[in-house]
C-alpha cells in the first residue's frame, strides 16, 4: 500500500472528539507488530517507546480527533487524500505509524504519542491525561508535534483567551425606547472596536507572531417588545508569547475602555498559555536545518505550549497545509507525506 492509502485507512475511521476508541484500538495493534517497542494505552490515548540504552531521546505527538464530519466520504484523488482529518493530522499520523513500525536502527530513543481531545477544550485533553497518570512516559528532550505546517518548522505558538463581555441597560418598553437603555445597542459599539482592530506583530528570536482578536458569540434580547437590560458577547484573543495571560487580559479591559461603563462586565472565561519558540534547542535546530525553510511562527494555538509546560524544547512540524484545516474541503498529497517522512526520519537518526 502507498502512504495515500495507509493515510485513508486512519481518515476512514470515525474519530470525533470523544469518539477515538476505534482509532486508538487501531494505531495500538499496529504499534504492537513491533517488538522493539513498549506500548501502552491509556483510556484513548496510545503511547509507544524504544527502551535501549541510548542518552537521548526525542518524542512525536499527534492527536487522534478530528473535528465533526463525514469519515465515510474519504477518497483518493490522484494524488490527494481528501477527507475530514486528511490534513489535521491523519496524513502525519500514518507517516508516525509507519516510521515507528519499522525496526530502524537509530542513535536516540523515541517515543511516539498519539493522544485525544485535542479538537476541544484544553481542559479534556488526552495528553494532559498522560501528564496526570503518567508523566514519565513524556519525558524527552525535545518533540515534535505533528500539526500540519506545509513541511516547515512553524515555531511556538500563542496563547488563547477566551473573555466574555456584559452590557448593562435598563429595559423599557419598545414603544418608548427612550425610558431605557439598549444593552444591544451598546454592544454594537464593542463588535465595532473589535471589527476595527489591527492586529499587533512581534518578534521574538527571530520568529514573528502576530496576535488576532475576533467577537465568536453574541446573545441578549428579552422579547420583541421589550427593550433588552442585558446583551453578552465573547471575544477570542490569539495573543503573542511575550505576553502572559494577565498581560493579555489586562490588554483587553484597556482596549474597550472606551466602549465600556461602570456596571459592564469584562470577565476571563477560559484560556491556554503560549509557547516561546525552542530554535535555540540544538536538536530542533536541526529540523529546521533538514526542512531547508524559515521557520515562521504558529499563529493558532498547539500542544507545544503543553511540552514546553513539562520543559522540553518542542516544535510544530508536520505534513498538509494548516489553511486547509478544518475546512470541508480538507486535503493533503503524497508529496507532502513523503517529504514529512523524509525529514522527520532522518531527524530521528
Amino acid at each position: 500500500m502507498s502512504r495515500l492509502d495507509d493515510a485513508l485507512e486512519l481518515v476512514a475511521i470515525d474519530s470525533v472528539s470523544r469518539g477515538e476508541a476505534a482509532i486508538a484500538h487501531h494505531v495500538a495493534v499496529v504499534l504492537a507488530r513491533n517488538p522493539d517497542l513498549d506500548v501502552e494505552r491509556i483510556g484513548d490515548n496510545v503511547v509507544a517507546r524504544t527502551t535501549g540504552h541510548h542518552a537521548t531521546r526525542l518524542l512525536v505527538a499527534g492527536h487522534l480527533d478530528t473535528v465533526p464530519g463525514d469519515a465515510s466520504s474519504a477518497t483518493i484523488v490522484g494524488d490527494e487524500l481528501r477527507g475530514v482529518g486528511a490534513c489535521d493530522m491523519k496524513g502525519s499520523l500514518a507517516v508516525m505509524l509507519e516510521l515507528a513500525s519499522a525496526p530502524t536502527p537509530r542513535s536516540v530513543e523515541v517515543t511516539w504519542v498519539f493522544y485525544a481531545r485535542e479538537e476541544i477544550s484544553r481542559s479534556d485533553s488526552g495528553l494532559l491525561e498522560i501528564k496526570e497518570l503518567r508523566p514519565d512516559l513524556l519525558d524527552a528532550d525535545a518533540a515534535i508535534l505533528a500539526e500540519p505546517t506545509d513541511g516547515r518548522v512553524e515555531a511556538g505558538c500563542q496563547g488563547s483567551l477566551r473573555v466574555s463581555v456584559v452590557m448593562k441597560g435598563a429595559r423599557a418598553h419598545t414603544a418608548r425606547p427612550f425610558t431605557g437603555r439598549n444593552a444591544i445597542h451598546r454592544l454594537g459599539d464593542v463588535i465595532t472596536k473589535v471589527a476595527g482592530y489591527e492586529p499587533r506583530a512581534t518578534t521574538i528570536d527571530g520568529i514573528e507572531f502576530v496576535e488576532q482578536l475576533q467577537v465568536v458569540d453574541i446573545s441578549g434580547g428579552v422579547a420583541p417588545n421589550v427593550v433588552p437590560d442585558r446583551a453578552l458577547c465573547t471575544l477570542n484573543h490569539r495573543f503573542a508569547p511575550d505576553r502572559t495571560k494577565d498581560e493579555a487580559f489586562a490588554w483587553i479591559v484597556e482596549f474597550l475602555s472606551d466602549v465600556t461603563d461602570t456596571g459592564d462586565t469584562v470577565r476571563l472565561v477560559d484560556w491556554a498559555p503560549p509557547s516561546p519558540p525552542s530554535m535555540t534547542n540544538e536538536r530542533l535546530a536541526s529540523l529546521v536545518e533538514l526542512t531547508g525553510e524559515r521557520p515562521k511562527g504558529k499563529l493558532g494555538w498547539t500542544d507545544v505550549a503543553t511540552f514546553t509546560e513539562l520543559s522540553i524544547p518542542a516544535t510544530n512540524f508536520g505534513a498538509g497545509d494548516p489553511l486547509l484545516a478544518h475546512r470541508s474541503d480538507e486535503f493533503v498529497t503524497l508529496a507532502q507525506l513523503d517529504q514529512f517522512a523524509s525529514v522527520l526520519s532522518a531527524w530521528l537518526k
